[in-house]
């Protein structure tokens, strides 16, 4: 059984995120928590944060299905970052000559897949 967490329009670069998500993809839960507040991105939190909810949505769903929690067994199965539209971020930058250079923020959409590691 696998639960999924969204954490969207978040205010980091896609390949930012991407680093700190390829240093959890495949470790256990808790471990991948306690490695977290370390790294030195600030996205960490906001990872730490998506990968604390695809738990919980793992833990309601076991749940309603009458299987029991085992929060040691619990794993990233897949987490990815991917680029959220930059439309409404649009944002001015002063340029030689009196000019104003046009540059959009960066927006990402990240996803986190935690699994037990059992069949069915």
């Amino acid at each position: 059984m696998e639960a999924t967490a969204h954490s969207r329009f978040q205010r980091y670069g896609t390949r930012k995120v991407s680093q700190v998500l390829a240093q959890i993809r495949g470790r256990r839960v808790l471990e991948a928590e306690e490695m977290l507040p370390s790294f030195p991105r600030a996205c960490a939190g906001m990872v730490a944060k998506t990968l604390k909810s695809a738990a919980s949505n793992f833990a309601i769903k076991a749940a309603r299905s009458g299987r029991k929690l085992e929060p040691a067994r619990l794993f990233v199965k897949s987490c990815w970052a991917g680029q959220g539209p930059m439309l409404q971020m649009k944002r001015t930058m002063p340029a030689p000559m009196g000019r104003a250079n046009v540059f959009k923020r960066k927006v990402c959409h990240v996803t986190i897949v935690v699994a037990d590691g059992a069949e069915g």
